[in-house]
């Protein structure tokens, strides 16, 4: 593993997507044990498109345009779904003063969706991976499967410091009900805005 991996990965995994926009929310509004649950679903999402990557079946979202199109829509699908449960009252992800309990299989099954169905995941690690492979590897296989492991603990330990930051943060939010208001609808909009982006992708 080299230098340049580690920081190309962070790099990517520090940009605001989906993941670190969901494990936010969470911080927010259930708090710091919600928001690593929520971490937690995120990465476990990665681990299909890593394993289709390995094995190549990327490169049939590659190749057929229908199946690209399939897996993309219902990612868009879910980032509206999810949108709409920010913006209505009693949503999932409503901030309240009370750390409100929520169901910890739900959260990190629906961190596992967003991440899933997201068809470009699949052709990022497919181009990404291969690159810090030495040519001619014996095991390269192997070494993919370690890199794989450190982007996905990197993802990890990343968006638990999201989540603690939003935890943290919470008290100062809950108080002011203008602010609320407006996260609610920042979040929503940028699920909205990444659903778009997805549903504008081409493979």
């Amino acid at each position: 593993m080299s230098l340049e991996y580690l920081i190309t990965s962070l790099i990517v995994i520090l940009l605001p997507g989906t993941g670190v926009i969901y494990t936010l929310a969470f911080g927010l509004s259930r708090g710091w044990r919600a928001s690593v649950l929520a971490a937690f679903g995120c990465t476990l999402g990665i681990v299909p498109h890593i394993a289709a990557s390995i094995v190549g079946l990327a490169a049939l979202l590659h190749t057929s345009a229908l199946a690209f199109q399939i897996v993309k829509y219902l990612g868009v699908a879910y980032l509206i779904y999810m949108a709409y449960g920010v913006l209505r009252e009693g949503g999932a992800l409503d901030v309240k003063p009370e750390k409100s309990s929520s169901s910890a299989p739900k959260i990190i099954v629906s961190g596992f969706l967003l991440n899933i169905l997201n068809p470009k995941l699949s052709l990022f690690f497919l181009a990404f991976l291969p690159q810090f492979v030495p040519a001619g590897a014996a095991n390269a296989t192997a070494q993919m499967l370690v890199l794989a492991a450190i982007f996905m603990a990197l993802t990890f330990v990343v968006f638990v410091g999201y989540g603690a930051f939003a935890s943290a943060t919470r008290r100062h939010v809950i108080s002011r009900p203008a602010v609320m208001r407006w996260l609610k609808r920042g979040f929503a909009g940028a699920f909205g805005a990444l659903g778009l982006r997805l549903a504008l992708a081409e493979r």
